[in-house]
């Protein structure tokens, strides 16, 4: 029986030895290389004969980004997002990137094999979880586009609001900003007004929407 050959893509030491460890122990799956960074990724998917990647969706350089390169320079190549965000935004992205499927890093390893075996078929794979969160996106109330003629935010809303969708906590931002708690959240809501905003949700699809939060990995 041919295995599937993998690559996993993830800045995470200890998480891909993991995920190495599980995937090698399959009688159908060999891990071919790993990568660190989205450009090494790209790389590694012109250098290896893989049939999947697992992509971490927050790796530097841009899981997404890494994603629709290496679709690009390898067609054939299926590609699996890791993602510890259950926000539609993110599926939404990591689809139109080129992906087969989305699966959230909590999830159990058995659920995390049958996704790959299923993406291995040609089929499309999406975490439990996350068709749950599309099914209340689609049902559920819609928020306004973002303002168009808004104000532009400052420097400083900038960095919070990016950072507030990258999913740090307040006290994170405040420590990485050198930053008071209270001043912090005045940037948040004062960058959240001006962009006619409303929940963390907005903010994802806005951010994705004008590249904030994914770098493009070189060609």
């Amino acid at each position: 029986m041919s295995k599937l050959r993998i690559i996993l893509a993830d800045d995470h030491g200890v998480l891909r030895a993991g995920l190495r460890a599980l995937l090698d122990a399959q009688a159908d799956m060999q891990v071919v290389g790993e990568a660190e960074t989205a450009e090494a990724a790209v790389q590694l998917a012109r250098d290896v004969e893989a049939d999947l990647a697992l992509v971490d969706v927050r790796m530097p350089g841009g899981g997404l980004a890494a994603a629709q390169h290496m679709k690009r320079v390898c067609p054939h190549l299926a590609v699996l997002i890791l993602s510890q965000y259950d926000d539609p935004a993110y599926l939404q992205q990591a689809l139109a990137a080129g992906a087969s499927g989305y699966a959230l890093k909590r999830a159990a390893g058995q659920e995390l094999l049958q996704g790959i075996r299923a993406i291995a078929r040609g089929e499309v794979h999406l975490d439990p979880a996350m068709a749950r969160v599309l099914v209340e996106e689609s049902w559920g109330p819609r928020q306004p586009a973002a303002d168009t003629t808004a104000q532009p935010l400052s420097e400083r809303e900038g960095q919070v609001l990016r950072l507030v969708a990258l999913g740090h906590t307040t006290q994170q931002i405040a420590e990485q900003l050198f930053l008071s708690v209270r001043t912090v959240e005045t940037y948040k809501l004062r960058g959240m007004e001006k962009l006619g905003l409303r929940g963390r949700a907005a903010l994802v699809r806005y951010a994705l929407e004008h590249g904030l939060l994914e770098g493009e990995p070189r060609e």
